[in-house]
């Protein structure tokens, strides 16, 4: 359903949300233009026939319409409600992740968008989608306050540093769209812009499959986990530092103060960046800050890691081996820790 003939300087409509949210707009316009139109009517009309006729003249006294104040009371109320209700309405949709999509992880940064695929392939100042499916956008910044704008898909997301905003939409039509910064972010902000290029599936797929890819986001986690030293501290040793990873993604975590938080992106990000900030109850704050030492881009591989092993169930602390084993290798979606030692009076005791 397209509407776009009625204004038609808008963007095309290229989204599941587009023609709703034009239909918002229309309305809202058309409804400004005839309050705008009836009120000044009324004031050139009221003018004319209540203007003073001559010097003397004392005007006579106009008595209140209980039933007219009601009704210019009680008629913008209703409106006012019927534009609350429908503006929820959208926004509650486009701000609810949907169940099933393709993520894409989206990083600001003067004066550029990277995105990263599930598979591996990166773009910069540019996105490939395929047509009717639903796409989820997990963003952020490494610097300023940015805005990911697809006027096509009538798509605007803050991308705040610091942390993770979302978007998702679902492309309608083929084809090759504009890509705007719409948050004023520096000298070049004007220069900060790309396309989305949307694609039948089979066309996808096949740019998939021709695109230069590198490890999957959870294979580069799972080789960055082994290389900053994660898995001495999160791997179910006897004495592990740290809580156990297997499993605890989408799971309520308790903390040192008794209060309780989800082990979603947000919080995990934030336990890799400033670890003391929410410290799981039962370890100690041992677990040093990464930040400055991991990208943002390297954040998102660790949680998609942490995500992959999601669906393992957690395993009891291991038992003291008598005899020590060879360290396994760490694999993509496998959580790799070194064989159980024995324990010894000089082992710390629990902390994270």
């Amino acid at each position: 359903m397209s509407l776009s003939f009625l204004i038609p300087f808008m963007p095309e409509q290229a989204s599941n949300f587009a023609w709703e949210m034009d239909l918002f707009y229309y309305f809202l316009v058309l409804l400004t233009i005839a309050f705008s139109a009836a009120i000044g009517v009324a004031i050139f009309v009221f003018a004319i026939q209540y203007r003073r006729k001559s010097a003397g003249e004392i005007p006579g006294q106009i008595e209140g319409n209980m039933k007219l104040e009601i009704a210019w009371s009680v008629i913008p109320f209703l409106i006012t409600l019927v534009i609350f209700a429908w503006g929820a309405k959208i926004y509650y949709q486009m701000y609810t992740d949907p169940k099933e999509s393709l993520e894409i992880f989206v990083t600001g940064k003067q004066w550029m968008w990277r995105a990263q695929h599930p598979d591996g392939q990166r773009e910069i100042n540019a996105l490939h989608l395929p047509v009717g499916r639903r796409v989820k956008l997990t963003m952020t910044s490494e610097d300023v306050i940015h805005a990911y704008f697809i006027p096509g898909f009538r798509s605007k997301t803050d991308v705040v540093p610091g942390r993770y905003t979302t978007s998702w939409f679902e492309p309608t039509k083929t084809g090759t769209f504009h890509l705007f910064c719409a948050e004023y972010c520096g000298t070049q902000h004007s220069g900060m812009i790309g396309t989305v290029t949307v694609m039948e599936p089979a066309e996808y797929q096949a740019w998939l499959n021709n695109t230069t890819r590198d490890a999957t986001l959870a294979e580069a986690g799972a080789k960055l986990f082994a290389g900053l030293g994660c898995i001495n501290c999160h791997t179910g040793l006897v004495e592990m530092r740290g809580p156990q990873l297997e499993g605890v993604y989408g799971t309520p975590q308790t903390l040192d103060n008794g209060s309780k938080v989800t082990a979603d992106d947000t919080y995990l990000r934030e336990s890799i960046l400033n670890p003391n900030a929410k410290r799981v109850a039962g370890y100690g704050a041992v677990m040093p800050t990464f930040q400055g030492q991991v990208t943002e881009e390297q954040v998102v591989q660790l949680i998609a890691y942490i995500k992959s092993i999601a669906n393992m169930e957690a395993k009891p602390p291991a038992q003291p081996a008598a005899t020590p084993v060879p360290v396994a290798t760490p694999m993509a979606g496998k959580l790799a820790a070194p064989a159980p030692q024995p324990a010894t009076a000089a082992q710390p005791k629990k902390t994270q």
